[in-house]
């Protein structure tokens, strides 16, 4: 399938997942057409199993974490989380940013979790795959209902995002973060706004992010920020820009991922460089290889987040240095929040004296 950019897109084609079997093949005529028609979002109902994943990776300084939705209409060309459209027979190109599925019992289930005797409070992270405030929140309101019974519940919440329609719920969060329940990182991998324009089409203006963490400090969230990710050509000249003005906006620590391409990712990532970058495609594959033992990605832990050798080595010390010239917390850095006061749900009720 010819691949051709699409406005408000970041993905350039339908490429089809890894578990396909029988891919559909169009006619010349179909696929044009096909091809050149604006894909529209199409947002669906899912209804969540087991609300809550744990992991158990050393690159990541959560093991629990919730997404309430699958799919994200952003449409950040480098998402790791695209290859799980996969699992659903889409594309992880424009199916992924153009089918989003929302969970509308994420609440009802997570109320079910916490309920078991069993269960041990930790600090759960939202949105660790798929943006918690992606467009569809502003209608579906399912990451607020969660807040709410975090809040409620009094237990603990990270929260990852590129959208600045987290502001809206700092009536909750200033509230929980007084109690050292909640944290807040907001990604930022560029401010050039022609890059972010093809890059993460659908995301807010980084002066809209730059606003979102001013707003969010002020009000005593905790707020870090993830350049994420860092991209050898494309965007890893923007370090220190970058630094310096979460810094001024607020923004308690920061770090950076090394682009990861796993599955499907890589194709498509390939894809839209050759598209938008050509004069620069084959130089910034090469520049990947240099930091993933020359493979396209190297997924060992230890090695995916950072990369490792000497390309990936310099572009660690620049940004620990901008950290340092602006006294932004770095590396592995993470806020203790509070689990002593969780209440599960009933507690109330049962000690009350009837």
């Amino acid at each position: 399938m010819s691949a051709r950019p699409h406005k408000g897109r970041g993905a350039v084609s339908r490429r089809p997942g890894r578990f396909v079997t029988r891919p559909v093949e169009f006619n010349e005529e179909e696929a044009a057409l096909r091809n050149a028609a604006m894909p529209e979002t199409v947002l669906k109902a899912m209804s969540a199993g087991k609300i809550i994943s744990h992991n158990a990776s050393p690159d990541v300084p959560f093991d629990r974490s919730i997404n309430p939705y699958q799919g994200c209409e952003h449409g950040c060309i480098y998402c790791y989380a695209r290859p799980s459209h996969s699992y659903l027979d889409l594309s992880p190109g424009l199916d992924f940013e153009t089918r989003i599925f929302y969970k509308p019992n994420a609440a009802s289930r997570l109320l079910q979790e916490w309920e078991k005797p069993g269960y041990e409070c930790k600090p759960i992270t939202i949105g660790a795959n798929t943006d918690p405030y992606q467009p569809a929140e502003k209608s579906t309101r399912i990451t607020r209902q969660l807040l709410e019974l975090f809040d409620k519940h009094h237990h603990p919440v990270n929260l990852i995002t590129k959208g600045a329609l987290i502001t809206r719920d700092v009536d909750l969060l200033a509230g929980m973060a007084s109690r050292g329940l909640c944290s807040v990182a907001i990604s930022l991998p560029t401010m050039d706004v022609a890059l972010k324009r093809i890059m993460e089409p659908r995301i807010p203006s980084a002066e809209s992010r730059l606003k979102a963490i001013e707003t969010l400090s002020s009000h005593g969230v905790p707020t870090s920020v993830l350049m994420a990710p860092l991209i050898p050509a494309i965007n890893d000249n923007e370090i220190e820009q970058v630094l310096e003005a979460v810094a001024q906006a607020g923004a308690a620590n920061a770090h950076y991922i090394f682009l990861r391409l796993p599955h499907e990712v890589k194709g498509l990532f390939v894809e839209w460089l050759e598209t938008h970058f050509p004069d620069r495609a084959s130089h910034v594959m090469s520049l990947v290889k240099q930091a993933s033992s020359g493979r396209d990605y190297d997924n060992r832990f230890g090695v995916r987040q950072t990369g490792r050798g000497a390309y990936a080595d310099m572009l660690g010390k620049r940004f620990r240095a901008a950290c340092r010239r602006h006294r932004l917390a770095g590396d592995r850095y993470q806020l203790r929040l509070d689990s002593s006061g969780f209440q599960r749900p009933g507690q109330q009720q049962l000690g009350l004296d009837l």
